[in-house]
């Protein structure tokens, strides 16, 4: 049973800014890897190789393989942050709805919680 910090990431795994800079400095975020989980910490993609933010369809794409790994971890806590909703630009309700449907064990953020 563990406490998993959610973050918006880019694939290259940079960690240096945002929520990705707390996952790398507090919760085990791998520098290098950018999809998944990595110690205390999953990463969803929210930008590219070279911090192009990534299409909407790509980014439900990984919400979607984040919430499958909830479901089978079921005892561990997953902390979502608003992901894709500071560095990348997007506004809540853009992203929001690809929680919908989340697992009890995945604690969304205010700015999502009305579109589980």
């Amino acid at each position: 049973m563990a406490e998993i910090f959610v973050f918006g990431s880019n694939l290259a795994g940079r960690h240096g800014a945002g929520s990705a800079a707390e996952a790398r400095n507090n919760h085990g975020a791998i520098p290098g890897k950018g999809v998944g989980r990595q110690g205390y910490s999953y990463a969803i993609p929210t930008k590219g190789h070279h911090l192009e933010i990534l299409h909407t369809t790509t980014i439900h794409n990984h919400v979607k393989d984040f919430l499958k790994h909830a479901e089978e971890n079921w005892t561990d806590t997953f902390n979502v942050v608003a992901i894709g909703c500071g560095l990348a630009g997007f506004q809540p309700e853009t992203i929001g709805p690809m929680f919908k449907g989340a697992p009890k064990n995945v604690k969304l953020p205010p700015e999502f919680e009305s579109y589980r």
